[in-house]
């Protein structure tokens, strides 16, 4: 279930802690926020989660049986310029581990995580839209977060491995190649001076700053501090990001936006956990307003440094830096419903599943619709 904190909690909220730079806490007025230091682990980010490029908007699911044999995670896409969804998972790969992708330029790069025994990671690339795919490899496991892997501008390609170590290729060429090399381990960037300030305990997501440079984030023991660092020339340092004193802050997702970044933080208190959204525009933090959910199937980021959570239990909720920072509830999602999709004007799809049947739900005018649906070619018992 998803609500927002008012009373003693929001009171909380207003008392930022600034860490390296300037921020500001959007909607202290009325929903500012949270974190006790005591209550339930933070939430990990599931799989399930929805991206936008400039080709459109893709989506990964995941289908099937319940039992992590039966699972198979599929990849849609959607494109800029309206329609319908198509199946664009690449083929001959097992996906029962599940699926992390991300865009840059006009590629998408898709990141298969070890399944049946494997001990590394396929990927695939694609520069039209999902029709054709080029095969590379990481010959490593990728972590288990959406997060996991980011494209730069100019094609160089980040990978978070599941031992937390952050690896880089030159290009996306590269990439599929297999010509990657380290860039920082788990170990290195918990001893350098703002992962020790922070007490870095896992990386959970990478990224490229607005000049280009790899970032990381991750988990942090000192209640209150954001661990988002970026790599300076080979020096890792603090982003600057930090919230309310209280508990432990862990970033769920971090992605660039134009002149900054954007990433969402979820701190545990009594009741569940808080999440945050946050928004830099290269020099200063602000801190969206918390919203509180006792659990999470799907979160992403959308256009116009938008963002959404699909809680466990509980109305949608999105929120957007341009519009106030305060979450807003949608509509209860459809049954079934295993991530959301943004689209334009602020509209959202709703993508429920039912075994091997996708079905879209289109939230018009307040209410979501059935606009389509898609029947996914699962052979159960194989392997992908």
């Amino acid at each position: 279930m998803s609500r927002r904190l008012t009373g003693a909690a929001a009171v909380l909220a207003c008392a930022v802690l600034a860490c390296g730079g300037p921020i500001t806490l959007a909607g202290c007025g009325s929903h500012p926020a949270t974190g006790t230091g005591t209550g339930p682990a933070p939430l990990t980010a599931p799989l399930s989660t929805s991206l936008v490029t400039a080709q459109g908007t893709w989506a990964v699911a995941v289908m099937g049986g319940r039992d992590a044999g039966s699972k198979f995670w599929q990849l849609f896409f959607r494109p800029a310029t309206g329609g319908r969804w198509s199946l664009v998972t690449p083929p001959g790969v097992a996906d029962n581990g599940g699926l992390v992708a991300a865009g840059g330029g006009a590629d998408l790069v898709v990141g298969f995580r070890p399944s049946q025994n494997l001990a590394f990671s396929p990927l695939a690339t694609s520069a039209d839209t999902g029709r054709n795919w080029t095969p590379g490899l990481l010959d490593a496991g990728l972590a288990d977060t959406p997060g996991a892997i980011a494209v730069g501008p100019s094609g160089r390609t980040l990978a978070l491995l599941q031992d937390g170590t952050v690896e880089a290729a030159p290009t996306a060429g590269a990439a599929a190649g297999g010509r990657w090399a380290p860039l920082a381990t788990l170990k290195a960037l918990a001893a350098s001076a703002p992962g020790r300030a922070c007490g870095l305990e896992g990386v959970t997501a990478v990224s490229f700053g607005p000049d280009a440079n790899p970032m990381a984030a991750g988990s942090c023991a000192r209640p209150g501090a954001a661990g988002v660092f970026t790599d300076a020339g080979g020096t890792w340092r603090s982003a600057g990001l930090a919230l309310p004193a209280g508990g432990r802050v862990r970033v769920l997702g971090l992605t660039a936006i134009p002149g900054g970044n954007e990433a969402l933080l979820a701190v545990p208190h009594p009741g569940g956990n808080s999440l945050f959204a946050a928004w830099r525009d290269g020099t200063r933090w602000t801190v969206s307003a918390p919203v509180a959910a006792a659990g999470v199937r799907a979160l992403g980021f959308g256009p116009g440094r938008s963002a959404w959570l699909l809680p466990g239990h509980g109305r949608p909720e999105t929120v957007a830096g341009a519009a106030g920072s305060t979450w807003r509830p949608l509509p209860p999602a459809p049954p079934g419903t295993g991530t959301l999709a943004p689209g334009s004007g602020g509209s959202y799809d709703a993508l429920a599943v039912a075994g091997s049947r996708l079905t879209v739900w289109r939230l018009t005018r307040g209410a979501w619709t059935q606009v389509q649906q898609i029947t996914v070619p699962v052979q159960y018992g194989s392997s992908g």
